[in-house]
């Protein structure tokens, strides 16, 4: 019948689609390319032995879209995993004679074979909040809601829900996350858990906080996998961890013409990059665009699916995205409402029209309407959570009385100093590195003492910042372990590793506390680092950001006055409150600096100054105050100037509001469709005009290369050191192999920087070695190549600019 017709033709589009990519259905092919009735009793007597060996099972009488995407996922793992060339081989050397038989030995070694690739499930012992997490005290008020109150929000959930949980930089979010998860997977059966964060190094710190959690709850041998482009880099991966089997595989339409069976090792590839068993471990922490990408129309977007589907999935910082993000962000919601997956949103400073439209759009996937969902709005407490059922919408929040307790826990009054500065190379009172030094002069001579946060938005201003503290405040000579510290992202990825990791160790809720630190640094700092610091001073940013960067003032000052400051030190007497200071080049009169280019809206920037000056008594009453402000600036409020309709705050706002528009618009075009749209499984794979599946990102503008700073000795040698120890590795000659090892080691030493600053005539002169042309990472380098005629490397001209790789200060660009 029609039933079994439609179902037949899925079926077809799982098998066409195992190779990560579905295909349009044309119908019948001409019997001509595949043979004549010979062929077709073939295809009868095949598909029969199969449905035999399965035990004769029935058709399903429905097959919808989403429940076809897992199955796909499915027959891409199973492939996969028995595909591995030792087991393949071991196979065919004793091939069973009948076909129920080594269909019957394959279930044997199916958990075999998932065990073997990190797979299996592992019960966790749970532990007290205490002992999983290794705090000392009792959970938070915050925290113990969740305990406490969360289950009976849930109830009996048939059909998934997702949690809002809100609260300043600080409160213990991940912690609350997991504890949720305890109780989410509980009830709906799921195990394990997606961690997802905006960044590569937020990711790092957490994945080791994870692993520690883990640990502690039995968990060793639970799989657990570190999820982002350059995560095999890390050092919570062993060499062996890289090495891995060759795979035998058929790439179908993906092959070079003239193709058949090709042999290639299983190295990460854009679907599986990080490691060979990214998302689908059991607990996975990455960047969020590793999820992301199961919802734009690339290869194994299925696997991706799959590898969700069955976790609780837990979003961190939900308020760091712009709007081209948060569309594909709802979008995949939506995916996982359909499925039914527990969904967790940390935020501190995330607007409520963002939070409703990502809450609707999962509740689109769960099964609600549009029409029933538009009216309502879903106003989250802060600080606390809001808790939606996925089935009936309904919606709980945190007890007043909860509420009400974090409250006044984490209750700070955080002074807000605002300091019109000048930027440029003006050397007046008020110009900007004169205004800073005047503000650390508690900490300049002999006596002086205190931890100083000092964030800058662009990496030239941070390098020019340090440069100048580092010459009047740093006693102990220009060594990064010194009294101040540089962090950005221009380093070298495995000097960023040890930086970042330096600067939490000083600033950090264990201590040892330095007397005195400065730390400069970029916008870096203003997610999920664990730092605190007695004073924090900051460029202008967005009202959320400065937040943001506001959290990391006297971020453990309660715990420590309950359980004792690192070294049975306090604070110094300057630092008698928490205090923000904003280096505002807008106020009186001026604007952005222009170097700070399109770094953030004019729109933001101005409505932020606008706003802080308008604090009432120069202070920030947290957490009371903060969704008011976040919404003030950030929220969905008509902001038209129609006193003054062709000024320029007129014209900031109409650039600001396309931009979004702009956004929003191009990502809907480039996700793949709602799940109720999905009519035909190609649906996923469509692509707009003559986009390339490979041009399309997780994140507009992020179009980056990675840059390889490498040195010419005076004999023509090109090394990784200054130095001339460590020559670039060659690859191998015979099969243009380059040993692991090597590899981690070149690209622990790039940077990731902006494609467009390359042109295509500096290509030639950027290129990799010839022999790593066919390597899938190497060859994908630039590599500048920086004289050392004297042992210091001197700067390369590249275009306009001139780039050199400074020890201290990382990629300098002039």
């Amino acid at each position: 019948g029609e039933g079994d017709a439609r179902v037949a033709r899925r079926l077809s589009e799982v098998v066409g689609g195992h190779h990560g990519r579905f295909h349009r259905l044309e119908g019948r092919v001409p019997p001509a390319f595949l043979g004549d009735a010979a062929w077709a009793g073939q295809r009868v007597a095949h598909a029969a032995a199969v449905n035999e060996a399965l035990g004769g099972v029935g058709a399903p009488e429905v097959f919808k879209a989403p429940a076809a995407v897992l199955v796909t996922g499915v027959v891409i793992l199973a492939d996969w995993l028995v595909s591995q060339e030792d087991y393949l081989r071991g196979r065919q050397r004793a091939l069973e004679p009948v076909l129920a038989a080594h269909f019957a030995r394959s279930q044997q070694d199916a958990p075999r074979l998932l065990r073997e690739a990190g797979l299996a499930r592992v019960p966790l012992r749970r532990k007290d909040f205490a002992q999983a997490y290794g705090i000392a005290g009792e959970p938070n008020p915050l925290q113990r809601s969740v305990i406490e109150e969360l289950r009976a929000a849930v109830g009996q959930g048939r059909r998934g829900g997702i949690l809002l949980v809100t609260a300043a930089p600080g409160d213990g979010k991940s912690e609350t996350a997991l504890e949720a998860e305890r109780v989410l997977s509980e009830v709906f059966g799921t195990q394990g858990y997606a961690f997802l964060l905006p960044t590569m190094a937020t990711s790092d710190q957490m994945h080791q906080r994870v692993a520690r959690t883990l640990a502690r709850q039995s968990g060793e041998d639970a799989g657990l996998t570190l999820v982002h482009s350059m995560a095999w880099l890390n050092s919570a991966y062993a060499e062996s961890d890289l090495d891995s089997q060759a795979v035998l595989t058929c790439e179908g339409d993906e092959l070079p013409r003239g193709g058949g069976r090709v042999e290639a090792d299983m190295r990460p590839q854009r679907w599986l990059r990080g490691s060979k068993r990214p998302l689908l471990a059991q607990f996975a922490v990455g960047t969020i665009d590793q999820a992301l990408m199961a919802v734009l129309p690339v290869r194994h977007n299925a696997l991706r699916l799959l590898a969700l589907s069955g976790k609780t999935f837990i979003v961190d910082e939900a308020h760091a995205y712009d709007p081209y993000m948060q569309v594909l962000l709802g979008r995949l919601l939506n995916w996982l409402g359909a499925y039914g997956v527990p969904v967790v949103l940390l935020s501190a400073t995330l607007p409520a029209s963002v939070s409703d439209r990502l809450i609707k759009e999962y509740l689109q996937g769960t099964g609600l309407k549009m029409k029933d969902l538009r009216p309502r709005t879903f106003p989250a407490p802060y600080p606390g959570w809001l808790y939606v059922d996925g089935e009936s919408g309904r919606a709980t929040a945190i007890s007043e009385a909860r509420r009400g307790e974090q409250s006044r826990a984490r209750s700070m009054r955080l002074d807000v100093v605002i300091e019109p500065v000048v930027h440029g190379k003006a050397d007046g009172a008020r110009s900007r590195m004169a205004v800073i030094e005047r503000l650390l002069q508690p900490l300049s001579g002999g006596a002086g003492q205190g931890t100083v946060l000092v964030v800058c938005n662009t990496v030239g201003d941070a390098q020019e910042t340090y440069l100048r503290l580092r010459e009047k405040f740093d006693r102990r000579g220009h060594r990064q372990e010194g009294e101040v510290q540089l962090l950005h992202a221009r380093f070298p990825a495995d000097v960023r590793e040890a930086r970042t990791r330096a600067v939490t160790d000083g600033l950090g809720r264990g201590g040892p506390r330095p007397l005195r630190r400065i730390v400069v640094a970029t916008q870096v700092v203003e997610q999920s680092l664990d730092l605190d610091a007695d004073l924090v001073i900051s460029d202008l940013a967005p009202l959320s950001l400065l937040l943001q960067r506001a959290g990391r003032c006297w971020r453990h000052e309660n715990h420590w006055a309950q359980h004792g400051y690192p070294g049975g030190r306090s604070r110094p007497g300057w630092a008698d409150a928490p205090r923000l200071v904003v280096l505002d080049p807008i106020a009186a009169g001026g604007q952005a600096p222009q170097h700070w280019g399109e770094v953030y809206s004019e729109h933001l920037l101005t409505t932020t100054s606008r706003t802080l000056h308008g604090i009432e008594g120069g202070a920030i009453a947290i957490p009371e105050d903060v969704q008011g402000l976040v919404e003030a600036v950030h929220g969905d409020s008509e902001d038209f100037q129609w006193d003054d309709p062709g000024g320029r705050a007129q014209q900031a706002w109409t650039a600001h509001l396309g931009k979004e528009m702009a956004e929003r618009s191009m990502a809907s075009m480039r996700a793949i469709f709602r799940t109720r749209s999905i009519a035909t499984l190609d649906d996923l794979h469509r692509l707009e005009g003559e986009a390339d599946e490979w041009e399309l990102s997780t994140r507009l503008g992020a179009d980056s290369v990675r840059l390889l700073c490498a040195y010419v000795q005076q004999d023509g040698r090109v090394t990784l050191d200054a130095e001339g120890h460590r020559p670039l590795p060659e690859a191998a000659a015979d099969d243009g192999t380059v040993p692991v090892a090597a590899v981690r080691e070149v690209m622990r030493r790039t940077i990731p920087v902006r494609a467009d600053w390359f042109r295509d005539a500096d290509q030639q002169e950027l290129a990799p070695p010839a022999s790593w042309a066919q390597h899938p990472m190497l060859g994908e380098l630039r590599v500048l190549r920086q004289p050392v005629p004297a042992g210091a490397a001197q700067a390369v001209q590249v275009g306009k600019f001139t780039l050199r790789l400074d020890e201290d200060l990382g990629l300098v660009r002039t």
